[in-house]
């Protein structure tokens, strides 16, 4: 199982550096979507709590 999971971290790592190096602009936007996503969800939690206290 510890063999497998290292396995796909290497898989993982390869494929997003052949991302990077083919289409750097592409990554770039992959990382904006991303990051848009996690403050979406960082937003969503805070007004979640902040309705519970209320």
């Amino acid at each position: 199982m510890v063999e497998a999971k290292k396995v796909a971290l290497w898989i993982v790592t390869v494929f997003v550096l052949y991302t990077i190096i083919v289409s750097p602009k592409r990554a770039a936007e992959l990382v904006g979507v991303g990051f848009e996503g996690i403050s979406s969800a960082a937003q969503g939690v805070g007004e979640f709590m902040t309705e519970l206290v209320n």
